[in-house]
């Protein structure tokens, strides 16, 4: 018999830190914390939304332990993750039972949300540097996080919609009934996971550059670099950076930017799109292209030039005024996937 925790986020506020705030240490943009993903309405409600009572009746009568939780906060999130805790270990790391005896499941409204599941789950299990153990996998600096069931909350959302989650993308179940089935069946699908210097984390990924009222890009101007490799030099304009880890941003503006992401293929995809002026030889007259210029590796560096640049990460806004790392953590996460042969 399984005990599981099946975790929703509330819609309080508390201890946001605000959209801007690039400063290090801070996430860019409290708008991933609990309830403030910008999900409006019933999507954040407080009171258990019928998905989730669905999920948890259908866990309940497949005989499982049910335990439903609304969390307010990073400390209620972290709180319902200790009971993912393995032994304790001799050298007093917190460590995630291998044992898989508790799962979870977590109600999301938006990638934003599971977001911020994920990045408590990283700084619980994160050991600091100067206590990194023998036994954590050389290409890592996490262990193995627990898999997680993904219940979501909004429908709009599925196959054959205009904007896809990440759910979508993985081609994950979103009835709660199919849900429950996979956390039970506990087959398991392991996931690549993009750190960042900022300290947290990108599961689908992150588009850098904003648009005015008319959704026309803005320019700005940046060092891009993927492994040692400069796709911008930092003196140009650019439209949009991409960082990706799944597909939700390979196009942008209908012009397709990645090409190739895979998300268990321990690589991120970068690509820059560079507006480029020609001219004609019959004409005279100029005439932009947009260049897209992509590279793969297992690091990427971005440092703006422009004061303030905007990007969304995960579907969550803020504005990048520093550099900015992402790394690969590969095959960190995991989620609850029916498909995954037994």
């Amino acid at each position: 018999m399984y005990d599981v925790v099946l975790l929703a986020l509330g819609s309080d506020r508390a201890g946001s830190e605000g959209c801007g705030s690039d400063r290090p240490g801070s996430e860019g943009c409290g708008s991933d914390r609990p309830g403030s993903d910008g999900c409006g309405g019933d999507g954040c409600a407080d009171a258990p939304r019928v998905p989730v009572l669905a999920c948890a009746d259908a866990l309940t009568r497949a005989g499982a332990r049910v335990s439903t939780v609304t969390a307010h906060s990073d400390a209620e999130i972290d709180a319902a993750l200790a009971r993912l805790d393995g032994s304790p270990r001799p050298d007093g790391l917190s460590w995630p039972d291998s044992d898989g005896k508790a799962r979870l499941v977590v109600a999301v409204a938006s990638d934003g949300q599971l977001r911020a599941v994920l990045r408590r789950l990283v700084r619980r299990y994160a050991p600091p540097p100067s206590r990194r153990p023998a036994d954590l996998a050389p290409n890592r600096t996490i262990p193995d996080l627990p898999a997680i069931g993904l219940l979501p909350l909004d429908p709009a959302r599925g196959p054959g919609s205009g904007a896809t989650d990440l759910i979508a993308q993985l081609g994950l179940p979103r009835s709660p009934a199919e849900v429950a089935g996979a956390v039970l069946t506990g087959r398991v699908r392991r996931l690549d996971l993009l750190r960042n210097d900022g300290g947290s984390v990108t599961l689908d990924g992150a588009l850098i550059g904003g648009a005015d009222e008319s959704g026309t890009p803005r320019p700005w101007q940046g060092r891009v670099e993927v492994d040692g490799a400069v796709l911008s030099d930092g003196q140009e304009q650019l439209l949009a950076c991409v960082v990706g880890n799944a597909g939700g941003y390979a196009e942008v503006e209908g012009v397709p930017l990645l090409t190739a992401t895979d998300p268990a293929d321990g690589l991120v995809e970068v690509a820059v799109a560079v507006p480029v002026v020609a001219r004609s030889g019959w004409t005279r007259r100029p005439r932009v292209r947009v260049e897209i210029r992509r590279a793969r590796g297992r690091a990427v560096a971005v440092n703006p030039r422009t004061e303030r640049v905007s990007y969304l990460d995960d579907g969550v806004g803020g504005e990048l005024t520093r550099k900015r790392s992402w790394w690969v953590e590969p095959g960190a996460w995991a989620v609850f996937d029916p498909s995954v042969s037994g």
